[in-house]
């Protein structure tokens, strides 16, 4: 947890600077305009799961409905069921359709104003109503969207917004989606003359340690019917709330028309954004006419540079960065696909704990607060749009929509992310089934071409899988991306190189098993910038993926047989969670050097049967040493370690020593007998012993374990305390094979958002009091309500001793 409590501090540090920055900034948009620009509309909401058309009306009666607020994914509520008709690849989930409704008040004073409404994300097939009135539809379920309101609004009174959410065309997704108002949405409210939405652009065309150029695009909208002369501000703010740069330009805006200007700032000794040190910038956009401001806007951006190049690989700010990269899904776990801000910000902290320094959004575009946590904590994104183009994977998923959709999807990803500086480059497409076709390529260049007119400062990739015939088919394909993404097929590199030397290769995707082969082609071949693992966190949906089974058992993964129980993957680095498994620890020592020992247990299979591994598992491999049942049987102990050589000790009695150098992978595997006790690995450096790690022989369990990831949360209704429970011995030693039922009560001003144990065959409801545990553990998510106050959480089994801990809400 060392790494992990690095990165929260980090975290911590940024967001007291950034809450300062925002406070100082929403307080002057404020008093200057007299209403909050972007106002957060997640609360008090109506909910009916089911098609209900007369809903979209004013007068519907909802009072029966669900009272809620967003993000809310219905299906995470659910219980999986085989009958489901989402099947294997959405988790055995329940879909539908539901409708959700909100009654607000309108000031007269909007009456002066422009009003929109802001999904963040719907997913999917939405339609959005105003007082009866059908604003359009939205199908895809991962880009965001707004709608005009002002002129169906009723200025004094209340006003109805209703919404359709139709997840009933299955299959449409090849993992698990969720169901819902997911994302957060926004009432935003401006004068007539404003930045229009997304209408800010920041890119620094020239970067070095002594010096910047920023440069800045501002959209200007002007919805009145009188041309406007205005004047447009633009205040480069660094993390210290320090000015650091300022320019203004005149400019004439005609009646209903808009008008792009950009300015440049210079930055004298910028500091740099890179993963390890993730410097922010805020650029604050003022439109101002005879002295009075019309609109004030803050867009966070960093300074650095980016260059690709098969020479030097992947270069940041000049210097050569080789990606230990990771695949993730969008769910949240037991949240679902609900994203709140601290569920994506602790991904990001999971991800940066693991030793990862880049993440593909596969296989679409992620939460804002996600990209929002890679930017403050420092971690590469590969940013995705699509899992098809014009031919689809499963009957109803994007391909229905892609010639109608795909350039205002393709538009409002690109908008919406570019000023990201954690985004490093752009996917558009993953494993797109035509993609031998010649047709593919004029897709390809198709959405390459829309792509570079909104940001050509990054490169395109998309990620290409074999499909049994000859690699060098996909030749054309490649040599229209600006780099070649490779699934599962990294080998070929060094005899492509040979054939298309000037090509930058990126492994999309790999098998998680192939940590070390593929670390050291990145290692050794400049051209090929970092490798992507399928994935770095389990996810729902897809399921079987990852899976191992004994022999007997049904064999394969998700698409070879019906998998229930199953409903979720098992091939991701952490687990559902946030426990890393031992190929997590072994990855990181490859690409870091924090960590330089590490030990676990091959799991032992019940004679006579055998384990049996998949695609994309890794063999079972667990931190225990309490295997009771196999007294006397020989048993794998695995040390991974960046020493020379280890020794492993049983009860302070050498076993034996072993090279750990490259030669041996950083691995090295003693068989001995298992007897319980203490184990020990020490790592070994001239003959030297350096540094120990211990496993130890559990008790019965008779403890509960309660640690909350934080101990005091905001009273917001949103935010989130993410509480591990462990099962343990009389010493505090976890106890591994415990599978105790554990019941849990909350009182105060918290709810019981979520519970899960990581097993994916466990088919429990995430929404719970209750969960079993696996391995020795649960987590346990509680969310705040609006109350400040203090929640308790008490944790009871009938065999085990209760405990409680206390989390403190503050407004």
């Amino acid at each position: 947890m060392n790494g992990l409590n690095k990165y929260k501090k980090q975290y911590f540090t940024n967001r007291i600077v950034l809450v300062f920055m925002l406070f100082a900034s929403f307080f002057l948009s404020y008093a200057q305009n007299g209403t909050e620009r972007k106002q957060l509309f997640d609360y008090d909401w109506k909910f009916f799961l089911g098609d209900v058309s007369e809903a979209k009306a004013n007068d519907f009666n909802d009072d029966n409905w669900q009272k809620l607020d967003l993000p809310h994914d219905w299906s995470i509520e659910g219980k999986v069921n085989p009958k489901n008709p989402t099947k294997g690849a959405g988790g055995y989930f329940p879909t539908g359709i539901g409708w959700y409704r909100k009654t607000f008040y309108v000031p007269k004073e909007w009456a002066e104003k422009k009003a929109a409404i802001y999904f963040e994300g719907v997913y999917m097939n939405s339609e959005v109503f105003i007082n009866g009135k059908s604003l359009g539809v939205h199908p895809y379920g991962y880009t965001s969207f707004s709608y005009d309101l002002t002129s169906y609004l009723n200025f004094g009174k209340e006003n109805v917004i209703a919404v359709k959410v139709d997840n009933s065309q299955q299959v449409n997704s090849r993992w698990y989606s969720g169901s819902g108002i997911y994302r957060h949405v926004w009432m935003m409210v401006t004068n007539p003359v404003h930045v229009a939405q997304w209408g800010t652009s920041v890119t620094t065309p020239a970067v070095s340690s002594k010096k910047a150029t920023v440069q800045v695009k501002t959209m200007v909208k002007n919805e009145t019917a009188s041309s406007q002369s205005i004047v447009v501000k633009s205040i480069l703010w660094n993390k210290n709330s320090k000015n650091t740069g300022k320019t203004q330009m005149q400019i004439e805006i005609p009646a209903n028309s808009e008008k792009e200007i950009s300015q440049t700032i210079n930055v004298s000794n910028p500091l740099l954004w890179t993963p390890e040190t993730p410097q922010l910038y805020q650029v604050q956009i003022q439109v101002v006419k005879d002295k009075k401001v019309l609109d004030d806007t803050k867009t966070n951006f960093g300074i650095r540079s980016l260059k690709f190049t098969a020479e030097n690989g992947f270069q940041l700010n000049g210097k050569t960065v080789q990606l230990n990269g990771g695949c993730i899904h969008h769910d949240n776990g037991c949240l679902g696909a609900a994203a709140f801000d601290r569920a994506e910000e602790r991904k990001v902290e999971l991800l940066k704990a693991g030793g990862y320094n880049a993440v593909r959004s596969s296989h679409n575009p992620p939460s804002e607060a996600f990209l929002d946590a890679c930017d403050r904590l420092g971690l590469l994104v590969m940013d995705e749009s699509f899992d098809c183009w014009k031919v689809g994977k499963n009957n109803n998923d994007y391909s229905k929509y892609f010639n109608e959709w795909w350039n205002r999807d393709l538009d409002a990803m690109l908008l919406r992310d570019r000023n990201h500086p954690s985004i490093f480059m752009w996917s558009i497409g993953n494993e797109i089934p035509e993609r031998a076709d010649p047709e593919a390529v004029k897709t390809a260049q198709m959405l390459i071409n829309a792509l570079k007119k909104i940001d050509n400062t990054r490169p395109v990739t998309s990620a290409i899988v074999d499909n049994g015939k000859d690699w060098s088919v996909f030749d054309p394909l490649m040599a229209v991306h600006d780099v070649a993404g490779y699934n599962y097929h990294l080998n070929s590199a060094p005899d492509d190189h040979k054939r298309v030397p000037s090509r930058i290769i990126v492994h999309t995707e790999s098998y998680p098993k192939d940590a070390f082969n593929n670390w050291k082609l990145v290692k050794e071949n400049k051209y090929v910038i970092g490798d992507f693992v399928w994935t770095a966190i389990d996810y729902l949906g897809e399921a079987g993926i990852g899976r191992t089974y004994y022999s007997g058992e049904t064999p394969g993964e998700n698409w070879d047989n019906d998998m229930f129980p199953i409903h979720a993957a098992y091939c991701g680095d952490i687990d559902l969670i946030g426990w890393r498994k031992p190929v997590s620890h072994y990855r990181s020592m490859l690409y870091n050097n924090n960590q330089k020992l590490y030990m676990a247990v091959r799991e032992p299979a019940p004679e006579p049967l055998e384990i049996k591994e998949t695609w994309w598992s890794v063999y079972p491999t667990w931190e225990s040493w309490t295997w009771p049942g196999f007294e006397g049987r020989n048993i794998d102990v695995e040390v991974y370690s960046k020493y020379p050589k280890v020794r492993l000790y049983l009860d302070n009695k050498l076993i034996g020593e072993k090279a750990t150098t490259q030669d041996q992978q950083f691995k090295a595997t003693f068989t001995i007998p298992y007897s319980s006790g203490k184990l020990k690995a020490v790592g070994m450096e001239n003959e030297k012993e350096m540094e120990s790690t211990i496993l130890q022989t559990a008790g019965d369990a008779t403890k509960i374990k309660l640690s909350a990831d934080r101990r005091e949360i905001l009273a917001n209704g949103q935010d989130l305390s993410f509480i591990t429970v462990e099962i343990t011995d009389k010493d505090g030693i976890i106890q591994p094979n415990a599978t105790n039922r554990l019941h849990f009560k909350i009182n105060g001003s918290g709810v019981i958002a979520g519970v899960d144990n990581a097993n994916i065959k466990d088919t429990d409801t995430y929404v719970s009091d209750t969960r079993k545990a696996w391995k020795g553990k649960v987590l346990v998510v509680i969310k705040s309500t609006h109350d400040a106050g203090d929640i308790k959480l008490t944790v009871s089994s009938p065999t085990l001793e209760e405990t409680a801990i206390n989390i403190k809400t503050v407004k």
